[in-house]
């Protein structure tokens, strides 16, 4: 009978639905709030709470098709089954059901609703589970196909370095003893491709430490697991999954974009099962919120998108061709997924920027890695030596796991502990050109931890004020007992209002009072988990352990604060609004004057998207929505929609922090200190926005007081500019006129040859190029005095009218020659006026049109 994928999952989801266990959806590929998982690996780890007894279910029974990826079989890819990204069917009993009807549900699902031949399924066992022997011989199943098996392939889990684990018995599908070996001793174990694993169940038992030491649970429950894509290739009789229609549509699309035929050869084939394979898993972890990077999951990211390049290079491929796989793959599998579609702008968009940015490194290191293999001792050795690896990673970017998977191909070995001692070194370099000296304050040794064992009480949500014990003195990173005036240290208390720094927040301050002792609190930091050192110095008297002080926090301070976290909740929403769901919060630093908001967006924000946002969240603020917290289950928080910060590490018990009441606004955990209602912010300014990385955004912003802070530096700012700049314009000024005053100096002198005899002197006329009085007088002057005994008359045209300047020698003066009476009949001429002095004078008029009819009447004037 066969099946689609879309078909078995939606029956195998019905079938545990009939047998009352709650649908959950799947959680993300990144596992919130669980450090020893880098990805989610199976359908359990979103369940770790309920197993371990730490949280409440939402039913004793679940079931869920689970999103899974699992970095071991990168290399892998490519042959007939490995895949990084699969889907896990899962059905899970949490303290309810056992052994029992785990095996019931599993052989009636499979024989009875897939109607799969009882005869192709054999079992295995964990060693000395003599239980599950005898469930499954109930069950029919032959005593020659329950096979017992070791640790190594029947014990499960746990899921990361610690965690709920135990026993598991497989169903295994037999193809025949055609497809397998032939060795008489052939069984589900043996790797000869014979028997396909179908279903694992695990009966969790323990909970495993991080030393291997295994405690038993006090309620044993139930994990299984089938993936789907193996179930699929089985139900449609299929010698590959890359056959089935899980994938046999991606594979189209990469034929029609590289155009290849699939099956005309292996190595073709191959490449492009790599390709098909990585786009689905490229897909869907960005989807979930993964950026490329150079570490943790960002690096499984980038590796698979330049693995991809890479084969889709070995096709042909040499311009960008990714982004029609992955819009396949959106479209094919949004409607179970509906977040591909939700973020399909930002998958391809990211995947084109990463493509695109790799595409000339893949060239370039792809040139530098052919010459190296082309050399003569590396065609003798077949080896790349780490030095020439190293090179290739450090000076062109080209992974170590790239290299080695090109040179392999060429049949060349890199040497990669010869890389890794070229990398150390390189840190070493690093490590030694970066060091520094650690502030005594901070250089917290462990020897305090001693002093406290117990945690911290912390009342600062609702208390300003505390009376507390001190439990605890730190002086130059030793205990003591006392500290003196003068001295500075640390002091830890039994309860303190004071927050201490985390979650991008920062410490609070203020004073530590026991009588006439004052401690001042510069700077609060946690210590060890829970326990909190308030730093600082004694400015009056002493105090000592087992003291009753009254501990008060800087009100105004954590005030800013508070106004400044809240915003930052307003100001995600915001973004997510006007930006697009893709936003994440990607870190944070919370202080009194400004707050600090990283998160994950492509490009720059416009002007006018920056201005939207600030819209938004003026008007949240303007609402005054008030602002509560509440403290929940983790698992219950995020299944109604909380919003978590990416990759932190939460425990069981988390704090929500919601704004709105009757509309929600925000919900985001958060244990950092709020405001009680949103009109406390006053108002919100951006003050920049700029690139802290690919993919990675900064927005830097001011409230409250704050906003009042910049605006008036913003103001002394901009007068201080127009000061200088006024400064400038002056100076420029006088520039001008100085310069001018020497063009007209030169201009004046060139007019020299241009005076003409009159009676007991020469005559000047001329008319000048546009020019002002000054300039005139000055011009006049100057050739007055050049010329001994002589009449200078200059005329020009300034603002479109015409001026006149007129200069006369003392001693032409005495013999009748008269500047002011020349002015003022030009100006007469020119529609004007003006007069002065016989030695000089000045005068205008008002048509410009007149000004060398005025100038040819001198002669007449001066007869």
């Amino acid at each position: 009978m066969s099946f689609t994928g879309d078909q078995l999952r939606t029956l195998y989801l019905e079938y545990f639905a009939e047998k009352a266990h709650k649908i959950l959806p799947s959680s993300s590929l990144i596992p919130h709030g669980d450090p020893t998982l880098l990805l989610t690996t199976a359908g359990m780890v979103q369940f770790k709470p309920y197993f371990l007894g730490k949280e409440q279910p939402p039913a004793p029974r679940l079931t869920t098709c689970q999103k899974c990826f699992r970095t071991t079989d990168i290399d892998s890819v490519g042959d007939a089954s490995h895949l990084t990204f699969f889907e896990m069917l899962g059905n899970f009993s949490i303290g309810d059901y056992f052994k029992k009807e785990a095996i019931d549900f599993a052989w009636e699902f499979v024989t009875e609703r897939l109607k799969i031949p009882a005869g192709r399924l054999w079992t295995t066992v964990y060693l000395d589970d003599d239980e599950a022997v005898k469930l499954w011989q109930a069950k029919g199943v032959p005593d020659n196909r329950i096979v017992r098996l070791g640790e190594k392939d029947n014990f499960w889990g746990p899921a990361g370095d610690s965690g709920p684990c135990g026993p598991c018995s497989e169903i295994h599908y037999d193809f025949g003893e055609n497809a397998g070996c032939g060795e008489p001793g052939c069984g589900p174990a043996c790797k000869c491709g014979r028997f396909c694993e179908i279903w694992n169940l695990v009966f969790v038992q323990f909970d495993q430490d991080k030393s291997g030491a295994r405690i038993p649970l006090k309620n044993p429950s139930i994990d299984t697991g089938m993936g789907l894509e193996r179930l699929t290739t089985i139900m449609q009789s299929k010698a590959s999954v890359y056959q089935t229609d899980r994938f046999d549509y991606l594979l189209r699309k990469v034929a029609e974009v590289s155009g290849k035929a699939y099956g005309d050869n292996q190595e073709t084939d191959r490449a492009m099962r790599i390709v098909a394979e990585h786009s689905r898993s490229i897909t869907f972890l960005i989807a979930d919120g993964v950026i490329p990077s150079n570490e943790g999951r960002g690096y499984v990211l980038r590796r698979l998108l330049r693995r991809t390049a890479l084969f889709g290079r070995m096709l042909g491929l040499e311009k960008p061709f990714m982004v029609p796989l992955i819009e396949t793959v959106i479209e094919r599998m949004a409607p179970i997924y509906p977040e591909l579609a939700a973020r399909k702008g930002f998958i391809t968009e990211l995947v084109a920027r990463e493509e695109t940015r790799f595409a000339e490194t893949l060239i370039t290191g792809m040139q530098i890695l052919d010459e190296m293999m082309a050399s003569e001792e590396a065609r003798l050795k077949r080896k790349i030596t780490g030095t020439q690896a190293f090179k290739l990673y450090d000076t062109y970017g080209f992974p170590l796991d790239l290299t080695a998977e090109i040179a392999s191909s060429s049949g060349f070995e890199v040497d990669a502990e010869g890389f890794n001692f070229e990398m150390e070194r390189q840190r070493e370099k690093a490590r030694g050109a970066h060091k520094f000296a650690l502030n005594e304050n901070i250089n917290i040794s462990e020897s305090i931890i001693v002093i406290k064992r117990k945690q911290t009480c912390f009342t600062g949500y609702d208390t300003l004020v505390q009376q507390a014990a001190v439990d605890g003195i730190l002086i130059n990173n030793s205990s003591a007992d006392v500290i003196h005036e003068g001295e500075e240290g640390g002091i830890i208390l039994d309860t303190t209002p004071f927050y201490a720094e985390m979650g991008g927040q920062v410490g609070d301050t203020g004073e530590l009072v026991s009588g006439e002792s004052v401690f001042i609190v510069t700077n609060t930091l946690p210590l060890s988990p829970g326990v909190f050192l308030h730093q600082g110095y004694v400015s009056r008297g002493h105090i000592g352990i087992g003291e009753e002080v009254s501990a008060r926090i800087n009100v105004q301070r954590r005030s800013d604060i508070a106004r400044n976290h809240t915003t930052t909740h307003l100001l995600q929403a915001a973004l997510r609004e006007v930006l697009g769901g893709h936003v994440q919060q990607r870190g944070s630093v919370v202080g009194p004057d400004r707050l600090r908001f990283d998160f994950s967006h492509l490009k720059a924000v416009t002007s006018e998207e920056i201005a939207r946002v600030e819209d938004i969240v003026n008007e949240r603020i303007r609402e005054n929505h008030p602002v509560a917290a509440v403290e929940t289950g983790y698992q219950e928080a995020l299944k109604s929609g909380v919003t978590a910060l990416f990759g932190e590490k939460y425990g069981e018990k988390v704090r929500v922090l919601s704004i709105g009441a009757d509309t929600r606004v925000s919900a985001e955990l958060c244990g950092g200190t709020h405001i009680k209602a949103t009109g406390e912010i006053g108002f919100f300014k951006v003050v920049s926005e700029s690139s802290v990385g690919a993919g990675l955004r900064r927005i830097e912003a001011v409230t409250g007081r704050g906003v009042a802070v910049y605006f008036r530096d913003q103001v002394r700012s901009f007068h201080e500019r127009l000061e200088k700049f006024q400064t400038e314009i002056e100076t420029g000024k006088n520039a001008i006129a100085a310069l001018q005053k020497d063009l007209a100096k030169k201009d004046a002198l060139a007019l020299l040859t241009s005076a003409r005899a009159i009676p007991g002197g020469k005559l000047l006329v001329a008319s000048v190029a546009e020019a002002g009085i000054e300039t005139l007088r000055e011009m006049a002057d100057l050739l007055r005095d050049r010329l001994g005994s002589a009449v200078v008359v200059l005329g020009s045209v300034a603002g479109e009218k015409p001026v006149f300047v007129a200069a006369v020698t003392q001693d032409l003066v005495a013999k009748g020659y008269h500047a002011g009476n020349i002015i003022k009949r030009l100006s007469e001429i020119a529609g004007g006026g003006g007069g002065g002095r016989p030695n000089l004078a000045q005068g205008g008029g008002r048509d410009a049109s007149k000004l060398s009819a005025a100038l040819d009447a001198v002669d007449e004037f001066i007869r």
